[in-house]
């Protein structure tokens, strides 16, 4: 379906890959309810909580439910172009809203339940949202009751759950009820509900620098998650995937959502509050997962875990993005499972623009090989491109019939043409190719360190001191000297049983000293508690240097 074909190798993936367009594409329509048509008592979604336990739902489920919600969206005046925010975490029901928005036309915003009062006050009236839908979680509730002073353009606060729940007044609507009572009634499709150019998803970005901006992808955004789910997380119909993520990130819908759903594959989700890798390796084994995704951070945990308790032969195969993979993680993984980790790169305002994909070798340290499906160049700062291993800044030529490539910042023209000159986008990251094409990434353009005529990238010194067996996280960034121009910064978390001191920071240099060039050994070394991070996790390194 919609071109995904099998390859000989690489080279012929390069070559024929195509991804087709059809018309007046609706992703809960032509996939959900086309499934639910064919294979009605096929397990889409297999759910399980930590606390809830588990409960499966057929695409058949998926198709009436979604319906319930659609149905009861309109009846409260929600309509196309509409903004809604979801805030749902892993609840089932975010799957049921996002559908039931796309029936109607309407546009979601995942958000994280992390958010304060202040930051759904300023997405509110960024986005110019209409309605909220959260969790039943007291504390998720307060938040989003105090946003109501602030935020003129919402008219409905709706809640998940069957009970009244505290911290709810009786102007909240209930979600369940109104979209079970609904189910039972299909939501018909009207002629040209959505167009392939109308808005589907809008994502607010975890920058590390900078308010989060809005990130607009249209309706033929699910297409090009085909890569994802079949040629990154090798996938077919008979997969069960794990992507660990939250809803409100973009993650969701690469890992839990459109392309896994297109190849027939069935989705785990998995609900926790704190992650435990006693429990996440017992839901896997007990549920036979197939095929896994997450951060390098959870591989880290993983790794340390008793593997021997574990039944984990279902699974066929592991993936990994978000910030580089350290080699030592990839190598433990390997010898633990017998699985590779194939790594992958992309934004929230792209899909992934380099992957590991089924028809290549994962290589340590290597984020993989262009995605055939886009026109990947390398350019230097004068916007010439750069040649055999020199450092570029990754970027994308845009060509007629490209998906997957958002439409823009939303309300924001003057950001969106500063990373979107002449036709191509500027993703702000740098990498270079080695002799066979695999990319290496060195880090954000404005996170390059530049000392004593050196140019070093936070991540290849960040991969060295990682391998020490006292550090458990680091972080990487310059500091200003009046000799050098920058010193390398480490800023380091301990694994348990390591107390921080001249001698431990003498030793971690010593080991950058043996096994990296001496350009590269970090001249300052701070022990710290925990690193600066964004929603999504992602480092905050310009709170780092200003600490500096």
């Amino acid at each position: 379906m919609y071109g995904t074909e099998n390859y000989r190798d690489y080279a012929d993936f390069v070559k024929r890959y195509h991804i087709d367009t059809p018309e007046n594409y609706n992703f809960a329509f032509d996939c959900i309810d086309r499934m639910a048509a064919g294979t009605p008592d096929k397990i889409a979604m297999v759910w399980h909580g930590d606390a809830e336990g588990t409960r499966r739902y057929t695409f058949e489920e998926m198709r009436t439910l979604s319906d319930g919600a659609a149905r009861f969206f309109r009846s409260i005046g929600i309509g196309k172009g509409d903004m809604v925010m979801l805030i749902l975490r892993r609840r089932a029901h975010f799957w049921f809203a996002v559908l039931g928005l796309m029936k109607i036309g309407a546009i979601a915003i995942p958000a994280t339940h992390q958010l304060t009062s202040e930051d759904i006050v300023y997405r509110n009236n960024s986005a110019g949202i209409c309605a909220i839908v959260t969790t039943d979680d007291a504390k998720l509730l307060s938040a989003v009751e105090a946003s109501r002073p602030g935020s003129p353009s919402v008219r409905h606060l709706i809640r998940i759950g069957e009970r009244e729940a505290p911290g709810a007044d009786k102007s909240w609507l209930c979600l369940d009820p109104e979209m079970k009572a609904r189910a039972k009634d299909a939501h018909d499709r009207l002629e040209k509900t959505t167009e392939n150019s109308d808005m589907l998803v809008m994502y607010f970005t975890s920058g590390t620098t900078g308010l989060p901006k809005m990130v607009a992808h249209n309706h033929l955004y699910p297409l090009a998650h085909i890569t994802t789910a079949r040629y990154w997380h090798g996938l077919h119909e008979d997969s069960l995937h794990l992507t660990l993520s939250d809803t409100g990130w973009a993650k969701a819908s690469w890992g839990k959502l459109f392309g896994q759903w297109i190849m027939g594959a069935a989705i785990f989700v998995y609900e926790h509050e704190k992650l435990n890798a006693h429990r996440l390796l017992s839901a896997m084994s007990e549920h036979q997962v197939t095929s896994f995704c997450a951060p390098p951070t959870v591989y880290r945990v993983l790794i340390n875990a008793d593997f021997g308790k574990y039944d984990l032969s279902a699974l066929e195969h592991a993936c990994s993005a978000g910030e580089p993979l350290n080699e030592d993680v990839f190598n433990k993984f390997r010898s633990l499972t017998g699985l590779s980790i194939y790594e992958a790169y992309g934004q929230t305002e792209t899909t992934a623009i380099i992957l590991t994909s089924v028809y290549s070798q994962p290589r340590p340290g290597s984020i993989g090989l262009p995605n055939p499906f886009y026109d990947i160049c390398f350019l230097d700062e004068d916007g010439n491109e750069v040649s055999g291993d020199a450092v570029g800044e990754m970027c994308l030529r845009i060509k007629p019939g490209d998906k997957g490539i958002f439409m823009g910042y939303h309300r924001n023209e003057e950001m969106t043409e500063d990373v979107w000159r002449g036709g191509v986008y500027h993703t702000g990251d740098l990498a270079w190719r080695d002799a066979d094409g695999y990319v290496w990434f060195v880090g954000r353009a404005d996170d390059i360190i530049k000392t004593a005529g050196y140019r070093v990238g936070p991540f290849e010194v960040e991969s060295v001191i990682q391998e020490h067996d006292a550090v458990m996280e680091v972080a990487v960034t310059g500091m200003p000297d009046p000799l050098r121009g920058q010193i390398i910064k480490a800023s380091i978390i301990l694994n348990e049983g390591y107390e921080p001191g001249d001698a431990l920071k003498k030793e971690i240099r010593n080991y950058v000293k043996a096994n990296a060039a001496a350009y590269k050994i970090p001249r300052a070394i701070e022990f710290v508690k925990e690193l600066p991070k964004t929603f999504s996790g992602k480092v905050r390194r310009t709170e780092i240097r200003k600490g500096t």
